[in-house]
């Protein structure tokens, strides 16, 4: 079987038979040149099976599934909560974020935030290629934009919000890895947080400030560098 893996968000049982859509049949058949009765996996959140191609008809790709490679497994949650930065930096990071095992992503719009609005169906489609590529099984979610406060109020009591702050002293991460909480990064925008966000983070329940460099770090190399660390320590 070979190494191609593609998202299919409807459930998958043994000789279940379905249609690709039009860009993974595209992708298969013109890109990877997949023929009839050659195989590929499919996945969701449910699990990951094996698929071999049936027919291929005017361009689409007709399957029937094989079987089951291996389930779902219940992972610690990481979640992060962003500022949207520009285009390019932001595909990578998203990117990145996904490859690093993220969960979900939460867009929130700070004092200090440039770029208000996102563009959700290209986003997507970053996460559903990164997940695809990475060999996830889950595929991460993303929010809709809100702002900090109400971004805090919804999860109190809920998370464990790591604070990459450049003003703290910490520079160790301790978490619980017991507790059954999301861990959630908070990433600021490219002009940082405000005193009136810093305050607001830091008086929040469950806020675990860390110094992640001396040096100030672009939006995309803090996500990636924080990221890192915490699946460092949940791996200890």
């Amino acid at each position: 079987m070979s190494n191609i893996r593609l998202f299919f968000p409807e459930s998958l049982s043994f000789n279940f038979k379905s249609t690709l859509n039009k860009s993974q049949s595209h992708y298969l058949t013109k890109v990877m040149r997949v023929k009839i009765d050659e195989s590929f996996s499919l996945f969701n959140k449910n699990g990951e099976w094996s698929a071999k191609i049936n027919k291929i008809s005017k361009g689409n790709v007709e399957f029937i599934v094989q079987e089951k490679l291996r389930k779902q497994v219940n992972l610690k949650e990481i979640w992060l909560a962003f500022s949207p930065i520009k285009s390019n930096y932001f595909n990578f990071m998203i990117q990145k974020a996904t490859e690093l095992g993220v969960s979900k992503f939460i867009p929130i719009i700070f004092d200090r935030t440039i770029v208000r609005k996102i563009n959700e169906e290209r986003l997507e489609k970053i996460i559903i290629e990164a997940t695809e590529q990475s060999n996830r099984i889950n595929v991460p979610t993303m929010e809709k934009p809100t702002n900090l406060k109400n971004f805090l109020n919804k999860n109190s009591k809920k998370i464990d919000l790591i604070f990459t702050d450049l003003n703290t002293s910490k520079t160790k991460l301790e978490i619980n890895k017991k507790a059954n909480k999301p861990l959630c990064a908070i990433i600021g925008p490219e002009g940082d947080f405000s005193e009136n966000e810093r305050e607001q983070i830091l008086n929040f329940e469950g806020v675990k400030p860390i110094k992640i460099n001396e040096n100030i770090l672009r939006s995309e190399t803090a996500t990636i560098s924080i990221i890192s660390i915490i699946n460092y320590v949940i791996n200890l």
